[in-house]
C-alpha cells in the first residue's frame, strides 16, 4: 500500500480537521501554518473536538515555510477563498515534477486562479463540507456535518492520482470521501448551497434553524438559491431540476445553531470570502445579462463592512 506525502497549506478548521485525519491515518502528512496557531501546533500538537471522534496529533510536523517540506505529491489547499492567488505563488516549493494539487475553497474560481500560476495539469478541482472552527491556537472543533470531501480531474477523466488520495481518504475515520464523475457540477452544486446560506445569514445575522424557520427569511433563501441554479444552467453547469429542493432539505438538517463560514467572519469583523461567494454571483450575472435581484441587495448591504474589515473604508 503506497503512503502519499501530503502538505496541508492554510491548517484552519478545513485543511487541520482534513489534513489531521489524514495524518491520524498514517499519512505522510505536513502541516503550513502560522501566528499562535503555528506555536501551539509545535508545542502541543493539533487537538480536533468532533462529533466523528476527538483525536489528538503529537508530534506533529507543522512549519510556516513550504520551503522547509519541500516537493510533495498533494497540496490540500485549505486556505479561504480570496487567498488562494497569493497561495498559488507561495507554495511553488511543494511543487515537484508529479505534484497535484486540489483546492477545497467555497466558490468556483479556486481552480483556474491555481492553474494560472501552476499549470492546468496541476489542479484537480475539490471542495469539501463540514461545519467546523478553529477553537483556539492549535484546536479544532467539528460541531455538525458528516465531514464529506470531493476532487477529480476538471476534464471528468478518471485518473490514478485522483484514485490514489481517494484511497487514501478512505483509510481515515470521520471522514467521507467521492470522486464524482462530474467534478464542475458538484462544485457547483456547494457553491449554490454556500453562497446563499452564507449570503442570507450574514444579511441576517441569525443562525441557520431561525433563518429557515421564519417565512420571510426562508423565501430569501429560496430566492437566492433560485438565482444561482439559473446562473448555473445558463453557464451550461448540469444541476438537476431539483437542487434547490434538494438543498433546501439538506439545510433542514443542519444543526439549529449552525452558521456559515463568511458569516461568522462578517460578524467578527475579519475579511471574508463575501466576493468569491455573493460577489461573484453578480459578477457572473453580469456577464451572462442574468438578473440577479436578492444577490445584488445582499451584496450592496455587505459590501461596507467587507471592505470597512480589509481597512479600506472606515466609521466610529
Amino acid at each position: 500500500m503506497t503512503r502519499l506525502s501530503i502538505a496541508v497549506l492554510g491548517t484552519g478548521a478545513i485543511g487541520g480537521y482534513f489534513g489531521g485525519r489524514l495524518a491520524e491515518a498514517g499519512e505522510d502528512v505536513r502541516f503550513i501554518a502560522r501566528g499562535a496557531h503555528l506555536a501551539a501546533m509545535r508545542e502541543d500538537g493539533l487537538t480536533v473536538t468532533s462529533v466523528a471522534g476527538d483525536f489528538r496529533l503529537h508530534p506533529v510536523q507543522v512549519t510556516d515555510d513550504p520551503a522547509e517540506v519541500g516537493p510533495v505529491d498533494v497540496v490540500l489547499l485549505g486556505v479561504k477563498a480570496w487567498q488562494v492567488p497569493a497561495a498559488a505563488a507561495s507554495m511553488r516549493p511543494l511543487v515537484g515534477e508529479r505534484t497535484f494539487v486540489v483546492p477545497l475553497q467555497n466558490g468556483i474560481d479556486a481552480p483556474d486562479q491555481l492553474a494560472a500560476v501552476l499549470g492546468a495539469e496541476r489542479v484537480l478541482g475539490g471542495f469539501c463540507s463540514i461545519l467546523a472552527s478553529l477553537d483556539g491556537p492549535g484546536r479544532i472543533r467539528h460541531m455538525g456535518v458528516t465531514p464529506y470531501v470531493a476532487f477529480g480531474e476538471l476534464d471528468g477523466s478518471r485518473s490514478a492520482r485522483a484514485e490514489a488520495l481517494r484511497e487514501a481518504f478512505a483509510r481515515a475515520r470521520g471522514v467521507t470521501v467521492e470522486v464524482p464523475a462530474d467534478i464542475g457540477a458538484a462544485m457547483w452544486n456547494k457553491f449554490l448551497f454556500i453562497t446563499a446560506l452564507s449570503g442570507v445569514g450574514a444579511v441576517t445575522r441569525a443562525p441557520v434553524g431561525v433563518i429557515r424557520s421564519q417565512p420571510e427569511s426562508r423565501g430569501l433563501l429560496r430566492e437566492a438559491l433560485e438565482e444561482i441554479h439559473s446562473l448555473a444552467l445558463r453557464s451550461g453547469i448540469a444541476l438537476p431540476a431539483d437542487a434547490v429542493e434538494r438543498t433546501l432539505a439538506f439545510i433542514d438538517g443542519l444543526p439549529p445553531e449552525g452558521t456559515a463560514s463568511m458569516q461568522r467572519d462578517m460578524l467578527a469583523g475579519r475579511p471574508s470570502e463575501l466576493e468569491a461567494q455573493v460577489g461573484a454571483v453578480v459578477r457572473l450575472g453580469e456577464r451572462l445579462g442574468a438578473g440577479v435581484p436578492v444577490h445584488r441587495t445582499i451584496y450592496g448591504a455587505l459590501v461596507p463592512q467587507e471592505r470597512r474589515a480589509r481597512g479600506e473604508i472606515g466609521w466610529a
